[in-house]
């Protein structure tokens, strides 16, 4: 079927025009750029080209030819990011837009439309409408359709047909071959030294390529040359791949809608919101997934696109949970300009939905799975609100971490990701809630040197120890330079001996003394330190 095809459009746009003051309407005008022999065309408009110029020419030559011609310097950058600007506006079309930017004076987007015209009317209608909306936002164009995206892009710039007064050409699917027979070798993108070449050996025409065998055109040419040739005739016909490199990850789901007057209020978003959260939502549930993030965007009137975000801590396809989460992230920071007449909502990331399996027969078991599943959902929608409001960086949970040093055995994570795994039974010891970090020294006093102690001073104030249990032993982490251990922290470089102690006024504390008597750093003696405080 013609809607099933692998199809890409090609839109080669320029700059619009200068203002009318600085250029009457007509005028021939041209960007230059600054080369190795002076300054060259890069960009004509049309009564340039109609004058006879061409893109590579010397400034010079051409203002001994046309003394009228108005020229501005080439800004590649700024060129640049309105092009990646224009592409996301394209997602309205599809959602693999890429920009192209490699051949400067011929940047262009990249649309792949496979399977997707029929959504616009088909391809003519399509490319009707990406004409009349970019020409209403300013920005002249030339487009075409076609099976590959070498022949699109052909066809969008070297085409016979006068693409500045009609939608664009649709190449037949299947006979892309026909299509591109009669463009110039320069619609192959070839470098200028394969092009001269070509002319030399009176091949002017992509058709005058088709009856010469591969092997004895590409020995024609020196180096690459040759196989860049063949190559870039692959691509065109579909013998060779050319996968295209979205502007921006396509998103994996994603819920449409175009409004037939434009919206100019957030209210109107709002209130069409839901509908497609629950058409997202529904997507979402037929493969069994939950969305990790959601990506709301709006397609202005003006050509440009607004966007927010939102991370969820775990996967959803809670229609209400959606909606609630874009609100709470604040539908104000939406720019609407003078309006938008489409809306997409999308889930960049989504992961499987898994679901709880709870008791057959209702009793206290089932509720009891219930009320756990309940709240497991309703601290995951907490923290969804949470960062909505506050920022996805300021709302944190602990995470366990490879490692039996205390102060690296955990770390505080974004509470973005899934949630952290419980801990195994050999790492279930008991530890204070309370730790310090780092370590804070004290001064102790032992019975026997590597006994527990039996005074001990912290923060100023002295502790009779009461009750103690210990020791429990720590090695340094052998695959860890010890020399950088000693250089950040000298107490992760040596063994640590932990003890559970009380006091006479029942006050539990955690200490351990780092290093063993006449067995490590002979030059520095064992010392202590206080790491936690139990409730």
């Amino acid at each position: 079927m013609r809607s099933s095809r692998e199809g890409s459009t090609s839109s080669a746009a320029s700059r619009p025009p200068p203002p009318e003051d600085a250029l009457h309407e007509g005028a021939p005008f041209a960007l230059v750029e600054g080369g190795a022999h002076g300054l060259t065309l890069l960009a004509l408009n049309r009564a340039a080209r109609a004058a006879g110029l061409y893109r590579g020419q010397s400034h010079a030559d051409a203002r001994a030819i046309l003394p009228d011609l108005l020229s501005a310097p080439a800004e590649p950058e700024r060129d640049l990011a309105a092009l990646k600007r224009l592409a996301l506006w394209a997602e309205r079309y599809s959602p693999c837009v890429a920009a192209d930017a490699r051949a400067g004076g011929y940047e262009g987007l990249l649309l792949d439309m496979t399977g997707g015209a029929h959504l616009f009317g088909g391809e003519a209608a399509l490319l009707a409408d990406l004409r009349g909306r970019l020409a209403g936002a300013g920005v002249p164009a030339r487009l075409a359709i076609a099976d590959t995206p070498a022949a699109a892009w052909g066809l969008a710039r070297f085409s016979a047909h006068d693409l500045s007064t009609h939608d664009g050409v649709v190449a037949p699917a299947g006979r892309t071959r026909e299509a591109i027979a009669g463009l110039p070798m320069e619609a192959l993108r070839l470098e200028a030294e394969a092009l001269s070449l070509l002319r030399r050996f009176g091949l002017k025409r992509i058709g005058d390529l088709y009856g010469l065998p591969r092997a004895g055109l590409a020995r024609r040419f020196r180096g690459e040359a040759g196989l860049r040739l063949v190559e870039r005739l692959d691509q065109a016909l579909g013998a060779a791949s050319e996968p295209l490199v979205p502007e921006r990850p396509a998103p994996l789901y994603r819920a449409w809608t175009q409004f037939a007057e434009p919206l100019t209020d957030i209210e109107g978003v709002g209130f069409h919101l839901p509908d497609l959260a629950r058409t997202l939502a529904g997507e979402l549930e037929r493969d069994g997934q939950g969305a990790r993030r959601l990506r709301l965007t709006a397609f202005r009137v003006d050509g440009r696109v607004t966007t927010i975000e939102a991370g969820l801590s775990a996967s959803s396809a809670a229609p209400a949970h959606m909606t609630r989460l874009l609100r709470e992230k604040g539908l104000e920071r939406l720019d609407l300009g003078f309006g938008v007449d489409a809306l997409m909502l999308a889930a960049c990331r989504a992961e499987p939905a898994w679901t709880r399996q709870g008791e057959m027969a209702g009793g206290p078991r089932a509720q009891a799975g219930d009320s756990q599943a309940a709240d497991s959902q309703a601290l995951a929608g907490l923290i969804d609100r949470l960062q909505a409001r506050l920022g996805e960086g300021a709302v944190r949970r602990p995470a366990l971490r490879e490692s039996w040093v205390p102060e690296r055995s955990e770390a505080w994570t974004p509470a973005a990701p899934a949630q952290p795994p419980a801990p195994a039974e050999a790492d279930a010891r008991l530890r204070p809630i309370l730790l310090l970090d780092p370590p804070e020294p004290v001064e102790a006093i032992a019975e026997l040197p590597d006994g527990v102690p039996a005074r001990f001073v912290w923060r100023r104030a002295p502790r009779q120890v009461v009750k103690a249990d210990g020791p429990e032993r720590l090695s340094p982490e052998w695959w860890r330079d010890p020399a950088a251990g000693r250089t950040e922290n000298p107490a992760l470089a040596r063994t640590r001996d932990y003890y559970r102690v009380e006091d006479d006024q029942g006050r539990r504390y955690w200490l351990f003394r780092e290093g063993l008597y006449n067995r490590e750093d002979l030059d520095r003696a064992p010392s202590w330190w206080m790491h936690g405080v139990f409730p």
